[in-house]
């Protein structure tokens, strides 16, 4: 019986293959054994200054130690570095190397060049101390600087004699340690973190949450352990050479830091408050561009010593009113507009608590619209009790789906998890649900809420904070971190389009009008929490805080900002989040809407219609010349540039634009040229879209209150 063809090609593929694996089995066979034999011929017949390593290594106390590597950098999202390792080096003498006739032609010119460079003793006292320990039975190693010394002194002293490479010579020797170094250093100190001097390990931040991909590779090398306990480098046999850690790049910019972090810090010592965190985030992709922590440390005094974003919880307050009122709405699918509670004179009494509502006097009779833009207490707990009071579970299910009951999983060591007891929880009890419909027996951290609304902001998609983007070795990318996207989203696109209604009124017409902006929509909701001190809520001390994005139409960043027991010989209303924390947010927002041209509506030409087509602009002194060229009307002469449109007859009609080095300018209808000369000479950086004349422009003319230097031209 003849076999198949494709069964004789099968069998001949197995045998190759078969063939090929007792090879490679056979070479590595042959390679360990060759390691093996060069290990054996290092330790006990290769020799060092005549003598093998084994017999030196018993005699003078050799033994194979680590060498530390390189630790990688940290880079932010425009590539600045944020952390990296210098190395620095502490300078020494082994007396006892150079032949004796080298050692003492060589002595005094060493000690000189000492005695300039480094200046801790004379000369006589640095040549002593050589010839000293030189004699000496006990002592052969000398440190010649207490201080390390930088890379470019190293390279200065290697010119020095017994530190080059001379026959007779030798004895100089380098210890290598590693200093981490932070540019931006105090900013954003907390969020890079730090490393452990001693072990050289990183324990906070993201130097401790990447440490495995940072530390790299340590080497392995001979070192002489002389007295004091010092390990002196010798030779280069049998090293492993170190390799250096990788690379990590953030989603940090420090643009933004910088913004936050100003912000934050000026209220926090205008309010004495105890400390205060900002966290900005992309909507879309969920990388954080800022992270900011500042704690009280002294009178005025604010410090970066712990992560309030990630690990302080607490209880939110009446920013939790968002999801208590998206459950109700997922729920119900009423029209918040047309359900109303009353609220009464503003002060509501529940299983002997009384539950009050800022304003005095209370709200009355509110739609549940109103009931979240106004933040009523009163208002909330009603509306929990209407429709959650007898299925407390299905409340609690709905903040599982929110993804609210568990971390947000940021790939960074230290996040605390949420606190949201269930019904089996011993602290619960039948009042448990009215005390959470606002925010509180519970404890979430401002990252978990910001990841909240961010998911409202994202059309109710559910997006994981980042804070690292890529892993590198050298150029080449390792490991990149993609956003994470929930698939499906956490509600209905009908109460997503509710909600973003009423985050949006409580800027409008809220809680928050004071941050309301002219050139841009903010949707947030404010939060003022008591804190339990001493296990009891205690009024006028507050955990105050505004979570929410802009721009509200097309949201590109969602922020949080917590300001923590804010002080003040003020009215107690002042310490409450409106006045706290709103303004905060509404700084940072203002400063980003002036960096970031890709979220700033241009500036419409409101001209009529009739004189929209420009033909003639520029400087008046230049119009002059054209129009008597072309027997035109002449130009006014009060200008110093002039927009015109020329009418029948030669006639033509004239505005002037005035340019007062402290305001915008109206740019609209000057050339390019014309409008890049004026705002480049007032220091601003121009973008621009089209051709032609300037049609648009990002800043409306006058005084910028933005504090804005860059500039969004349109030209047609």
């Amino acid at each position: 019986m003849a076999i198949p063809r494709k069964m004789e090609s099968g069998q001949n593929n197995k045998k190759a293959l078969i063939f090929r694996a007792r090879l490679v089995g056979v070479l590595l066979f042959l390679f360990a054994i060759a390691v093996f034999i060069k290990l054996i011929r290092v330790q006990y017949y290769d020799t060092f200054k005549g003598k093998t390593w084994e017999e030196y290594s018993v005699k003078n106390d050799l033994k194979l130690d680590t060498i530390p590597a390189m630790r990688g950098n940290i880079y932010s999202s425009d590539n600045s570095l944020l952390a990296t390792s210098l190395p620095f080096y502490y300078v020494g003498l082994d007396t006892k190397v150079a032949d004796s006739s080298y050692f003492y032609d060589n002595v005094e010119l060493l000690a000189n060049f000492l005695a300039k460079n480094f200046g801790e003793n004379s000369v006589e006292g640095y040549k002593n101390k050589m010839i000293r320990y030189r004699k000496s039975k006990t002592k052969r190693y000398l440190r010649l600087k207490t201080r390390e010394i930088s890379h470019l002194e190293r390279e200065k002293i290697k010119e020095w004699p017994f530190f080059r490479r001379e026959k007779k010579g030798g004895g100089g020797k380098f210890e290598t340690i590693y200093r981490r170094y932070k540019p931006f250093s105090p900013m954003a100190d907390r969020t890079i973190g730090g490393i452990n001097p001693k072990t050289g390990r990183g324990y906070i931040g993201i130097e401790a949450s990447f440490d495995k991909k940072l530390e790299g590779n340590p080497g392995i090398g001979w070192v002489e352990r002389v007295e004091g306990g010092l390990k002196i480098p010798v030779g280069d046999a049998l090293n492993v050479r170190p390799s250096a850690g990788k690379d990590v790049y953030t989603t940090l910019d420090m643009n933004y830091q910088d913004m936050a972090e100003h912000a934050l810090r000026k209220q926090l010592i205008a309010t004495n408050a105890n400390y205060g965190c900002v966290v900005v985030m992309e909507v879309a992709t969920g990388a954080i561009k800022a992270m900011t922590n500042l704690t009280r440390r002294g009178e005025g005094r604010y410090e970066e010593v712990y992560n309030y974003a990630l690990a302080g919880s607490n209880d939110p307050g009446s920013t939790f009113k968002l999801p208590t009122m998206m459950a109700i709405l997922e729920e119900t699918k009423i029209n918040p507009d047309q359900v109303y509670v009353n609220t009464g004179t503003g002060s509501y009494r529940y299983r002997g608590t009384t539950v009050s509502d800022s304003k005095r006097g209370g709200y009355g009779n509110i739609s549940a619209t109103q009931v979240f833009e106004k933040s009523s207490n009163i208002g909330i707990l009603l509306l929990m009790q209407r429709y959650f009071f007898s299925k407390p579970d299905k409340y609690l299910s709905y903040l599982k789906q929110f993804h609210l009951t568990q971390p947000t999983g940021i790939h960074m060591k230290g996040e605390k998890p949420p606190f949201i007891k269930d019904r089996s929880h011993k602290q619960w009890s039948s009042y448990s649900l009215f005390w959470m419909s606002h925010g509180y027996e519970m404890g979430m951290t401002p990252l978990q809420t910001l990841t909240f609304y961010n998911a409202v902001a994202n059309d109710g998609y559910w997006v994981r904070p980042m804070l690292v983007r890529e892993i590198r070795s050298a150029e080449t990318v390792e490991d990149k971190v993609e956003p994470y996207v929930e698939d499906k989203p956490i509600c209905s696109p009908e109460t997503i389009r509710k909600l973003k209604q009423m985050l949006q009124g409580v800027v409008d017409h809220g809680t928050a009008t004071n941050i309301k902006s002219d050139l841009y929509k903010i949707a947030g909701k404010t939060g003022t929490a008591q804190k339990l001190l001493n296990g009891a809520y205690t009024r006028g001390k507050y955990y105050t805080s505004f979570a929410g994005y802009f721009p509200a139409d097309k949201p590109k960043y969602s922020a949080i900002v917590i300001i923590d027991t804010p002080r003040g010989q003020v009215a107690e209303y002042q310490l409450f989040a409106g006045t706290v924390a709103a303004p905060v947010f509404k700084e940072v927002a203002d400063r980003i809407y002036a960096y970031d041209i890709s979220i700033q509506k241009p500036i419409e030409d409101q001209a009529p219609a009739e004189t929209r087509k420009v033909q003639l602009a520029g400087r008046t002194a230049d119009l002059k010349i054209i129009t008597e060229q072309l027997n035109l009307s002449p130009v006014p002469s009060e200008n110093d540039y002039l927009v015109g449109t020329v009418k029948k007859k030669g006639m033509a009609s004239w505005k002037g634009r005035n340019i007062d080095g402290k305001e915008v300018p109206d740019l609209q209808g000057l050339s390019m040229r014309d409008a890049l000369s004026l705002m480049e000479n007032r220091g601003y950086r121009v973008n621009f879209k089209g051709s032609g004349k300037v049609v648009a422009q990002s800043l409306p003319p006058g005084p910028n209150k933005l504090g804005a230097k860059t500039i969004l031209l349109t030209l047609q």
